[in-house]
């Protein structure tokens, strides 16, 4: 188990609190309460324990179906079926051709957990708000504030126009509230939550909102203001990043790949905001069980045999052209080898290898060295709807691996212990350029191409001479693969009806997400996304 301090072992049991309570549509729960004078918290410490349920909340799916959501619908990553495996009723194909439904498993998934962590927040300040006031309850409450905007935040960026709920216990139908108002509801609760807020950083906050953190919501919340509110706000976008970058609160980590690490934690000098995993105490977090093929089980040491379904479009690894770039190491290309530099086999047959081989020695044995290949083509004989890439060694070898959030050897089972970052330094250095570029108003010298080759140079990369929209996007999809911003950043580029991969499907509706079918029949009240 990762543990680096007596704090971060705090912080892991924190997270671990069992969530109570339910989805949005149910709210005529009673608040409860043993809280007496003698039990009630009055330390720092206390209070922050009290809150667990909301960060175990957060990290429930912030890995899993949150994530799969903003990445596997993007040209960044997909889910493959291989031989049948993972097809799972076309989930995961339905996320990379766009094709979702209001029945879709995972669209209802991500909605009720985000809404039960509203409601988690909710219920918690309920609580709070019996208690004598001083200065641990106004931080409290003000952290709780944070994480619910910060909830609503994530979900209103899914789903656009989303119900709004303030109070625990209100049992009055629920409405659906329009994304421009969620927006400047969001807005006022995070300047309602500042001054509260903590402006520690390194272990004393890690894991919890911090002023800085608002900050960062901020930030993305104006870069993105044109397509959530048609409204512009770019210069209040520099505003928020000069407010982080000025603190010299944080700093862009020396070492890139580090940062994701199993033992990444409190010693980032990146992070502003990060979601704390543990293998055996926060749990959920299991990337490697997706990215990595079976073979290289050994070569990691980890306990369990990779499933081995997802893999990114040659599309995106193309954004990797510089050799001196550190986050080409991110990725698994070609020919494979083990720790000690020798080939990593597999014993096959030559049809076992490619199933299109009909000679006469079909069950010859074979020694095939794993190799990945970028090109991810589909089966012939297997409807392409499928998306089934074959089941020979060389279609479980089809595509690209990201091994960013490097396997964890010190699990006993899948899970991993690499936190996951929400915000970071970096982040927000290419989001002022981008807020630049758009307009605002350039601030302490800084220009578009000196903050990019600001987060380049961090990562070896040469600088770039002059810079443009689409550099900026495309160092976004360098810096941040697989931290769960590429579909936030393709729609907001203009990217998002593109063609990527086997998906041609250009309907703007499907910018948001659909309000999922079992919310519409559990609460009449809600209104339907156009195009759904």
């Amino acid at each position: 188990m990762k543990i680096q301090s007596s704090y971060r072992c705090f912080i892991v049991i924190i997270w671990m609190f069992v969530i109570a309570g339910s989805g949005c549509t149910k709210l005529d729960v009673p608040v409860e309460s043993q809280l007496t004078a003698d039990n009630f918290p009055k330390t720092q410490a206390e209070y922050i324990a009290a809150m667990g349920p909301v960060y175990t909340q957060l990290r429930a799916q912030y890995a899993q179906s949150y994530w799969f959501m903003q990445e596997l619908s993007t040209d960044e990553a997909l889910i493959v079926a291989r031989a049948g495996n993972w097809y799972d009723g076309g989930k995961w194909r339905d996320l990379h051709y766009h094709s979702w439904t209001i029945d879709h498993d995972l669209v209802n998934t991500t909605w009720q957990w985000g809404f039960t962590g509203v409601n988690t927040c909710n219920r918690i300040m309920a609580l709070f708000s019996t208690l004598p006031d001083d200065a641990n309850k106004r931080t409290s409450i003000a952290e709780i504030r944070m994480m619910r905007a910060l909830t609503n935040f994530l979900m209103m960026d899914l789903y656009g126009n989303i119900p709004l709920i303030k109070t625990f216990g209100d049992a009055t139908p629920l409405t659906t509230t329009n994304r421009a108002e969620v927006f400047q509801y969001i807005e006022s609760e995070v300047k309602l939550a500042l001054p509260d807020l903590s402006t520690a950083t390194g272990a004393a906050t890690y894991g919890r909102p911090t002023r800085w953190a608002a900050f960062a919501l901020l930030a993305k919340m104006y870069i993105n203001s044109a397509c959530y509110t048609s409204v512009p706000r770019y210069n209040d976008a520099v505003a928020m990043c000069d407010s982080i970058m000025q603190s010299k609160k944080f700093a862009l980590d020396a070492n890139y790949l580090a940062m994701f690490d199993i033992n990444n934690g409190p010693q980032i000098t990146e992070f502003i905001l990060a979601v704390p995993y543990d293998n055996n105490v926060a749990t959920g977090q299991y990337f490697a069980r997706y990215s990595l093929h079976f073979a290289l089980k050994d070569k990691y040491g980890i306990p369990f045999i990779p499933s081995d379904p997802m893999a990114t479009l040659p599309e995106f690894y193309q954004l990797y052209t510089d050799t001196a770039d550190v986050r080409m190491k991110q990725w698994l290309v070609g020919k494979q080898f083990d720790n000690q530099g020798n080939p990593i086999l597999i014993q096959t047959t030559k049809a076992g290898l490619d199933q299109t081989y009909k000679g006469a020695d079909a069950g010859a044995p074979v020694s095939y060295q794993l190799t990945f290949t970028p090109n991810l083509t589909l089966d012939p004989t297997v409807d392409a709807l499928k998306l089934d890439v074959g089941n020979d060694e060389l279609g479980k070898a089809k595509g690209y691996r990201n091994n960013k959030f490097y396997p964890d050897k010190t699990s006993l089972t899948r899970n991993q212990s690499n936190d996951v970052p929400v915000f970071r330094l970096a982040d927000v250095i290419l989001t002022k350029a981008e807020a630049i570029l758009r307009g605002a108003d350039g601030t302490f010298g800084d220009t578009p191409a000196s903050l990019v080759n600001k987060v380049r140079a961090r990562s070896g990369a040469k600088a770039l001479s002059s810079v443009g929209l689409q550099d900026i996007l495309d160092e976004r999809g360098r810096e941040l693969a697989f931290e769960g911003w590429r579909r936030n950043d393709l729609i907001r580029f203009g990217k998002w009806e593109s063609k990527w991969g086997y998906k041609t499907d250009t309907d703007p509706n499907h910018r948001i997400y659909p309000v999922p079918a079992t919310q519409m029949q559990l609460n009449p009240q809600l209104s339907q996304n156009a195009g759904y």
